[in-house]
């Protein structure tokens, strides 16, 4: 059989995309494309040039080398949601930080960029070109203008995560809320200080298990993130006994209430934090 005609083309690449939307199929592999492919009737000596063609035409974006995401459709445009773009560039994948935190509606801030953790090691395209992530950047894709960036966690921390739908296509992994919440107090240095923390504490606290948000910083297994949290949270008046398994892990030193902050200020004996926040208030 002889290639398809330019029309046939439009009908073939029309009925593919269809095809993946209607199953829900946002973002596919090359092997998946070409099962879909198959279903519709596209012959399979002119799958390659298909791929070629609407990919060249719009109609899907190549995410990476086999993966692409379907980007709009001759009759209409179909707009994949980034978080889904974000956890199938790297999977597995969830989306965390600041694109959590805006999410669960715990920040007024609209962040720049899409962030995910995952417990694997991500190699960008700019990595492979040698190139040098900036002093306040990551290395990052960036995928129809939009940037995507990533943190490595171990594995054990890879853990506090939901499934929510982004829109009538997308299911995504993110973290729920109290992991959210605690990665704020992990990488204070990622928002800018203790200062995001403490703001959610006080504005958002009845909208949070405590339970939750204690069993996750125990697990996680970090004394200085538990202290400050403990800190944070009895500030904002939770009781002792919520509280009890965060008091109870031993410290051998203290721990500066915010790290971007100068090592200065009164020493807190019970949580074994040094409230450096109080020094910059008096100076």
């Amino acid at each position: 059989m002889g290639n398809p005609t330019t029309g046939q083309t439009g009908t073939y690449g029309a009925k593919l995309l269809g095809a993946l939307v209607e199953a829900g199929r946002v973002v596919i592999s090359v092997s998946e494309a070409r099962e879909f492919a198959t279903s519709v009737g596209v012959p399979q000596g002119y799958f390659k040039r298909l791929l070629i063609l609407v990919v060249r035409n719009g109609w899907l974006i190549r995410l990476r080398r086999g993966l692409y995401a379907v980007s709009g459709l001759p009759s209409g445009q179909v707009q994949i949601h980034p978080f889904a773009i974000a956890t199938q560039l790297v999977a597995p994948s969830a989306i965390s930080h600041w694109s959590a935190l805006s999410h669960h509606g715990l920040t007024e801030q609209a962040p720049r960029v899409v962030t995910a953790f995952t417990p694997k090691k991500v190699v960008t395209p700019s990595m492979r070109r040698g190139g040098k992530a900036g002093c306040r950047s990551r290395h990052a894709w960036d995928v129809a203008g939009v940037r995507y960036e990533y943190v490595s966690v171990r594995q054990e921390r890879f853990f506090g995560i939901e499934e929510v739908w982004v829109d009538e296509n997308c299911r995504v992994p993110i973290t729920d809320r109290e992991r959210t919440v605690l990665e704020v107090f992990i990488s204070c240095r990622a928002f800018g200080g203790m200062g995001e923390a403490l703001g959610i504490i006080e504005n958002h606290l009845g909208r949070l298990d405590v339970g939750k948000l204690v069993e996750y910083a125990c697990r996680f297994g970090q004394i200085s993130t538990a202290k400050r949290l403990g800190w944070a949270l009895e500030r904002a008046g939770v009781s002792e006994a919520a509280l009890r398994p965060l008091l109870e892990i031993p410290a051998t030193g203290y721990h500066a209430l915010d790290p971007t902050r100068r090592r200065r200020g009164p020493c807190d004996k019970r949580w074994m934090v040094q409230n450096n926040l109080a020094a910059e208030a008096n100076p």
